[in-house]
């Protein structure tokens, strides 16, 4: 059968027209919720894990339900947030690179001056949900704006744009645990830090889909830094994620049963690494998406640590 009148399929568009939205949501809200990433959650997954951690690690026994929701609201807020400045910030290339030449600022469905005013609608939201929390994990929290709004432009000025990811992505985990406890421990930042390295392997990762549009338009990834070494380093990095959560675990206290329960999330990294193919972007998509089953790991272990440790 011919095929001329068939549509041409971009395999690399991020934005689908199938899902939820495009199903669901009423026509004008379409293009802002897509702005906002809300059909594609793994970022608030990578945003929110390092929030539960620290929730988890910090609280007596089992974490607060509440606190737990609150910190997915917030989440999926300030991803949103975060993806309203990137795209304001990138929408001089954006329409340059194929697979986010159909966002919704670069294609014109969204203008400018729309973007900045749904930015700030959402900033008054997550400000909503950060106002929950005790002083300490406010103040914690509002530290990691000139983060947000720098870590857009890094891609133009260093390649290791990955590396203000990582600061930023990761910072929950000094808030959850500032929110249970009222200070930041040296727990934390131990998180903290294996985060930072652990958003230098899985988004390096994810930057090789786009590296040959990098290329022509000449901005800075990892990736391109890296280029077939990235495997190398992609397990150095995760190496000394694993190596600081299991310091995380010491300094915080934790049942010795937290160390072996890390083992399946170390071997789920160590897989990633072994089977990534650097030059097929669905193969990276799906390595870079299977971060959200390492974080939940994590999470299980700490809370099965802690609910042991108290005999509950």
């Amino acid at each position: 059968m011919s095929q001329v009148n068939q549509p041409i399929q971009n395999t690399k568009n991020d934005m689908p027209s199938d899902g939820w939205i495009d199903r669901f949501a009423p026509l004008a809200s379409r293009p802002y919720l897509k702005l906002a990433r809300l059909d594609r959650p793994i970022g608030t997954w990578l945003l929110l894990l390092p929030c539960w951690w620290s929730t988890a690690m910090a609280s007596d026994g089992a974490p607060s339900l509440l606190m737990m929701v609150y910190f997915a609201i917030g989440a999926l807020i300030m991803r949103g947030a975060g993806c309203v400045v990137n795209d304001l910030a990138d929408r001089n290339f954006d329409g340059k690179v194929e697979r986010t030449a159909t966002r919704p600022i670069p294609s014109g469905q969204v203008k400018v001056w729309q973007a900045i005013a749904f930015l700030g609608l959402l900033l008054l939201i997550g400000l909503a949900v950060l106002v929950q929390f005790r002083i300490e994990a406010i103040i914690v929290g509002i530290c990691s704006l000139p983060l947000v709004i720098t870590y857009p432009f890094m891609k133009r000025i260093t390649y290791w744009p990955q590396a203000v990811l990582g600061l930023t992505f990761n910072w929950g985990a000094l808030v959850g645990w500032a929110a249970v406890t009222g200070t930041v421990a040296p727990a934390a930042v131990a998180m903290y830090v294996a985060g930072f390295f652990w958003t230098l392997g899985y988004d390096t990762i994810y930057a090789h889909q786009d590296k040959d549009d990098d290329i022509k338009i000449g901005v800075k990834s990892l990736a391109l830094r890296l280029g077939d070494a990235t495997p190398r380093w992609a397990m150095g990095f995760y190496t000394v994620t694993t190596l600081l959560l299991g310091v995380s675990g010491v300094l915080a206290g934790l049942h010795w049963i937290y160390f072996p329960l890390l083992a399946p999330a170390c071997l789920h990294l160590a897989w990633q690494v072994a089977t990534v193919k650097l030059d097929d972007s669905a193969n990276c998509l799906k390595r870079f998406k299977s971060n959200r089953d390492f974080g939940l790991m994590v999470l299980a272990a700490i809370i099965i640590a802690n609910l042991v440790g108290t005999g509950l």
